[in-house]
């Protein structure tokens, strides 16, 4: 009898994780539009456009006075937002910690992003500093609400579970981008039918992706459960928290190891994917048609590589898939300094191999680190985590910006990312991960 009962509450205890895992993945397909539709694709290149309408003859737009080349203001507004989320960050990493309600402080998160998104509808003109006002904060939200949602994975799944489960997450955002971008490419291609200027058109896909963000968070704040607060310490302003969390992070060294690494390299994977789109656009002169079937080509390619490194993991290691995600991204990057002019054949080749190496690398770090996070500690080591994370780094957008503002080259500005790359396979190389699970004080992996 009481052996049926166990049973019994197992199975409802396992019923209950499947479905507060669905709702996790959720939250990937609702804010993962916003990435795609927005940071990627339509915001660069509307908001430089906007930027050079307010330009003066020499080409620079002066906020607060400073003189700013119209071309980098977009990069040097996604920067701020990270000097922004750094601020956040680990304060509300370190009081959803405290308190163990995470919920309200993802629903603040994401509620914020969505409404700045949304208003987007009203850039226009010549309104580069709403732009790049609606952009800081949009950003800086979306990097709060992915730490928050990044750090239930060790809560939600087992070690032997996470790399699936977290290459699911991805693979989720990463189909929700294709399902908006083939709405969005009807929406812009054919304006003309519906009666919109081509302005008018960008501006519904940049405000449609806030409305879905807003919509689709309905689903995980009902299914996720916040858990009771495993430490209990006060909050400290965010700078002195994020001070206080990397000197515990000492106490861990391996673990801040993987950090940095992590840090260094997708910096530059978040930089490719926030910058690709000017790229394209300025230096190629690929129209804004081809920009979107191509970021369209390469969320789908991303469900796939997530899904296929998830496996490529369980056989590999998920170290050292990752160490093979960014050889790939060298090489990929290094290709796309040559490519020709007017040619979207071949942006459409370098955004397959993007692609392929996105969702799986993105996927495995997150599930990688959260072995490496002591228990009781998740969201205040993810607030450090997700500084990086979804093109919220502030590094590689403001080398993109300067390189630019010097050169007046796109190709420089592109190929001076490859840095980023090279410096971090070299640092994740020397992690001992094994080690490194056993000293946060986590059950090691048969595979890790």
């Amino acid at each position: 009898m009481e052996t049926d009962t166990v049973r019994t509450e197992t199975a409802d205890e396992s019923a209950a994780l499947r479905r507060e895992q669905r709702g996790w993945y959720v939250y990937d397909w609702a804010c993962s539009v916003y990435s795609t539709s927005v940071l990627t694709v339509f915001l660069g290149p509307y908001l430089t456009a906007v930027a050079d309408r307010a330009a003066d003859a020499d080409g620079y737009v002066h906020p607060l006075g400073v003189p700013v080349r119209a071309g980098s203001f977009f990069a040097y507004s996604v920067s701020l937002s990270v000097i922004l989320a750094v601020v956040l960050m680990p304060l509300v990493g370190s009081a959803a910690d405290r308190t163990g309600r995470k919920k309200p402080l993802l629903a603040a998160a994401a509620y914020t992003g969505a409404a700045a998104t949304t208003g987007m509808f009203f850039l226009d003109g010549d309104r580069y500093l709403l732009g790049g006002v609606l952009l800081v904060v949009a950003n800086a939200a979306q990097s709060v609400g992915m730490m928050l949602y990044n750090s239930y994975l060790p809560q939600i799944a087992p070690p032997e579970e996470r790399d699936a489960i977290s290459s699911r997450g991805w693979a989720f955002g990463y189909a929700a981008g294709s399902t908006v971008l083939v709405a969005d490419l009807v929406l812009y291609s054919a304006h003309d039918s519906f009666g919109l200027t081509e302005t008018a058109a960008v501006r519904i896909c940049l405000a449609a992706a806030g409305l879905w963000w807003g919509a689709f968070t309905l689903v995980p704040l009902r299914r996720l459960r916040d858990r009771h607060a495993r430490v209990e310490r006060a909050t400290a302003p965010g700078l002195r928290q994020l001070r206080t969390t990397v000197r515990d992070m000492r106490r861990h060294p391996l673990t801040l190891a993987f950090l940095l690494a992590y840090l260094i390299y997708n910096d530059g994977i978040q930089t490719v994917i926030s910058q690709a789109s000017v790229y394209g656009s300025q230096e190629l002169g690929l129209g804004q048609s081809t920009l979107i079937a191509a970021v369209l080509l390469v969320q789908v390619l991303a469900v796939a590589g997530a899904l296929a490194m998830g496996r490529l993991a369980r056989t590999y290691g998920a170290q050292r898939t990752i160490l093979g995600s960014l050889v790939a991204w060298t090489l990929t990057l290094a290709a796309g300094y040559f490519l020709p002019a007017k040619a979207p054949v071949w942006f459409f080749v370098l955004a397959s191999g993007i692609g392929l190496v996105l969702g799986g690398s993105q996927a495995l770090s997150r599930s990688l680190f959260s072995h490496l996070v002591p228990p009781g500690k998740e969201a205040e080591y993810f607030s450090a985590y997700e500084m990086s994370d979804r093109g919220m780094s502030w590094l590689g957008p403001l080398l993109f910006g300067v390189t630019y503002q010097l050169t007046g080259s796109y190709r420089s500005a592109i190929i001076s990312l490859v840095a980023f790359f090279i410096i971090g396979f070299a640092l994740l190389a020397r992690v001992p991960v094994r080690r490194a699970v056993a000293e946060a004080g986590n059950p090691v992996p048969e595979k890790i």
